[in-house]
């Protein structure tokens, strides 16, 4: 059986044991250390110090670790760390912050990933408008690779957009270079307001219907909502499991009772609601 894709990615300040140990019990299905944006530069050492010591051990759930940017001051210090050739029991995967080209990815796969024989995923993240025109390309740097998202805080501001729906075509884009390269498809970048739970599961709804699957958070009370906007509802249950019964009866595109046409498309989509909907 396919393991049930993961539908929140909780991140957890690396120089914060605390944040990060009650982060490990809170629902999230992926928990992301963070060594870069929410660590102050006189804490990247312990940060990364801390991290290694909670990682030697397995977790509850996967952890991934966003690592600093390789081009900047404390990137390669990060991978020595974190990814060492006998590897770490509790890391599954590394986020590869401010990724610009196929390079980044190939850097970091034959340095570190090779050593763990594909066991460590690695995840690209893309926030400027280069990285937004080489997506593609970045998708199919490497076998290794396992997914590109939007870091749209840093991208919002390279690309100077001011209105939410200026990332639009930034978001489809990585959506369709995910799908081109066979990736699952990208989660959402933080909502960042934690008191605006209704603005968040309005962005939830807009970017399922953008074909995001998921969402990273940067607190549990965001899980839920994030949960709730991505699962199916009950009546996309239903015409799905509708649509799945009707094909099975009879080959061949067809007209449901309510006029609803269905072909092998349309069986794909409603075999897709079912599978997200068993993960309940």
């Amino acid at each position: 059986m396919t393991a049930a894709p993961p539908l929140t990615w909780l991140y957890a300040p690396g120089d914060r044991p605390r944040v990060v140990a009650k982060a490990l019990v809170s629902g999230a299905d992926v928990v992301v250390i963070d060594l870069e944006d929410a660590v102050a530069p006189d804490h990247k050492a312990y940060a990364r110090a801390a991290s290694v010591e909670l990682l030697c051990d397995p977790q509850p759930v996967p952890v991934h670790v966003r690592v600093n940017a390789l081009t900047g001051p404390w990137g390669e210090a990060d991978l020595a760390a974190v990814a060492p050739a006998g590897g770490l029991a509790g890391l599954a995967g590394l986020r590869l912050p401010k990724v610009s080209s196929p390079a980044d990815v190939v850097r970091v796969a034959r340095r570190v990933v090779s050593a763990h024989g594909g066991a460590l995923g690695l995840y690209a993240l893309l926030e400027t408008a280069v990285g937004i025109e080489r997506a593609h390309d970045v998708a199919t740097a490497h076998p290794f690779l396992r997914g590109i998202s939007i870091g749209e805080e840093d991208l919002r501001t390279d690309l100077g957009v001011r209105d939410d729906a200026g990332l639009d075509w930034s978001r489809s884009r990585v959506v369709v270079a995910a799908r081109a390269a066979g990736l699952a498809p990208p989660t959402q970048s933080v909502h960042p307001d934690l008191r605006d739970l209704d603005g968040l599961l309005v962005s939830c709804v807009r970017g399922r219907a953008l074909g995001f699957l998921g969402r990273a958070a940067i607190h549990p009370r965001q899980l839920p909502v994030i949960e709730r906007a991505y699962l199916p509802t009950e009546e996309e249950i239903e015409q799905a499991e509708t649509v799945i019964k009707a094909a099975a009866g009879e080959q061949g595109a067809q007209a449901l009772p309510d006029g609803r046409f269905i072909d092998a498309a349309v069986v794909t989509a409603a075999q897709r609601v079912l599978s997200l909907a068993r993960r309940t």
